[in-house]
């Protein structure tokens, strides 16, 4: 049996193991959760200065040498974001204006990209804005984007994998003070879930080749928040979750074991029309989902992932995990219904003649080429709507694009879920899969500094696949050079 099917608890040993089956029908929370008692580590908030004009300013310092406990008898040397592993709660509201000092502490250059922020390019975090050890990066911007569940992460490029599963990630909320009454008290009624699969060692080290095999490293033990065998305890009736895949290759299916239906409220780059009910979510490496679920006094509900049924199943494994066991108070606090609107915007369609792009995704290239740090490959006129067609040639892949949010129009000729036909800015694209994508880009102008898309499946990022594209003014589109001095090439 393999280690990566199942993660669970062997109750009858009192150890804790990952076990290779898979059952049929639901699972049991007394068979399966015996052993979650870790409580669910909540990412503290970031708490900023104040700035004489009104900014808010965040200090963000990247760490490594951090000694972290997640087994049970052993400590793991983790890198992190103002602590040991992962890093604070970024949170800030629509149309604040943000000032980031981002230091690098760690014994090699780094970046932070800033995943699902509409901000100039030179802000942007990808590897383009590399820090140098004990340098600080000083970007700053106004959020000019809805309410929304972001997230930051290094992009050096080459290294992101291994730089995302040492530690190195945290999230970035947006609010609106004009959005839609949804649970909003952090940590207790809105509650960030970090997924992530590792692979330990006997030690307890993380272990691992996170650049080897087809999709780079898939573990079999999960952190969330980076919390082995995590509890939560539940105490309003409705419990707004942030689902973010921080893994590096691994997809999640998340639902829960006694199939109840919940809520979906927003996808990666903003709220929903209207809330659609499901019982489960997918999510690939760099997506989010939130999702609102109910509870009733007194129970204890599982959250768990399962892999696609056999006959739709990827070539990429999924598994089946439990995630979080939630434990809801003998009294609960009463939580209003999610409203009928929720304030997100209607897809909107593309224009009749508008551009389309095509890519040709193969095994880890994007149109035959490799990503070159001096080459920009795609030059876009500010605020266009573009069609871009995803023709997946190869095993599974995912596809994001820094700055845009995007609609899925299709997968395979299909329409996608109800819940991803939000606003969006990464995909999951299956294997041998055509995506078609209506893209919707930003107004801020750059000739010279470029935003990447790329495969999200880390070790394919770092091998290769990704471009480079930049905003220009309209009509300047033929008078961007295509080169960028001062870029090596890069392998």
């Amino acid at each position: 049996m393999k280690r990566r099917s199942l993660l669970s608890l062997a109750a009858l040993s009192g150890l804790s193991a990952a076990v290779g089956a898979c059952s049929a029908g639901p699972r049991t929370p007394s068979a399966d959760v015996a052993g979650f008692t870790n409580q669910l580590r909540i990412p503290p908030l970031a708490r900023p200065e104040a700035g004489v004009d009104g900014s808010k300013r965040f200090a963000l310092e990247l760490r490594a040498g951090g000694r972290s406990r997640f087994l049970p008898g052993k400590t793991t040397e983790t890198w992190g974001i103002n602590g040991a592993y992962l890093g604070p709660t970024v949170r800030a509201a629509r149309g604040d204006r943000v000032r980031m000092a981002v230091t690098n502490r760690l014994p090699e250059s780094s970046t932070l990209h800033w995943h699902g922020m509409r901000l100039p390019a030179r802000m942007d975090g990808g590897p383009h804005q590399m820090i140098e050890p004990g340098a600080t990066w000083a970007p700053e911007w106004t959020i000019e984007q809805p309410a929304a569940t972001s997230w930051f992460h290094p992009h050096p490029h080459e290294r992101t994998a291994r730089h995302v599963y040492r530690g190195l990630a945290g999230l970035f909320l947006i609010d609106d003070p004009d959005g839609p009454r949804l649970p909003g008290d952090y940590g207790v009624d809105d509650v960030p879930l970090i997924i992530q699969d590792k692979q330990f060692d006997g030690d307890g080290q993380f272990s691992g080749n996170v650049d080897g095999g087809t999709f780079g490293l898939l573990g079999d033990t999960i952190l969330v928040n980076g919390t082995y065998l995590p509890a939560f305890q539940a105490q309003t009736e409705s419990v707004r979750f942030r689902l973010l895949n921080a893994s590096n290759a691994r997809v999640y299916r998340v639902g829960f074991a006694d199939r109840r239906s919940f809520q979906v409220v927003g996808s990666d780059a903003g709220l929903l029309e209207r809330p659609v009910t499901v019982d489960r979510v997918k999510i690939s490496p760099g997506e989010r989902a939130e999702i609102v679920v109910r509870f009733a006094a007194g129970e204890t509900a599982v959250l768990d992932s399962r892999g696609e049924p056999a006959e739709q199943a990827n070539d990429i494994e999924e598994g089946d995990f439990v995630l979080l066991k939630i434990v809801a108070g003998a009294a609960l606090k009463p939580s209003p219904e999610v409203p009928a609107a929720l304030g997100g915007t209607a897809p909107e369609p593309p224009p009749a003649g508008a551009r389309v792009r095509r890519f040709v995704l193969s095994g880890s290239e994007i149109n035959d080429r490799d990503m070159d740090m001096s080459r920009i490959d795609e030059v876009v006129p500010a605020g266009a709507l573009e069609i871009w067609e995803l023709d997946n040639t190869t095993y599974a892949h995912n596809f994001h694009i820094h700055e845009v949010a995007f609609r899925v129009l299709e997968v395979n000729g299909q329409p996608p879920p109800a819940y991803q036909a939000g606003p969006k800015d990464t995909v999951f694209v299956p294997k041998l899969a055509k995506v078609r994508l209506a893209v919707r880009f930003g107004r801020h102008t750059d000739p010279l500094t470029p935003y990447m898309y790329h495969c999200h499946l880390l070790r394919h990022e770092d091998k290769g696949m990704m471009g480079q594209f930049v905003i220009v003014e309209p009509g300047t589109e033929s008078r961007v050079p295509r080169t960028l001095a001062g870029h090596r090439h890069h392998n």
